[in-house]
């Protein structure tokens, strides 16, 4: 019963983080702040 209990509290943290990850893209916002010519990422 404990393990039920504890995966759908973490299926519901990661669906609310997925949720937020989409309105954020939508609406046009980025994590890294968009300046590609600064990110250390680009190679």
């Amino acid at each position: 019963m404990g393990t039920i209990i504890v995966g759908s509290i973490l299926a519901g943290t990661v669906c609310l983080v997925i949720r937020s990850m989409v309105r954020d893209k939508k609406s046009g916002r980025t994590a890294c702040g968009g300046d590609c010519s600064r990110c250390r990422g680009c190679h």
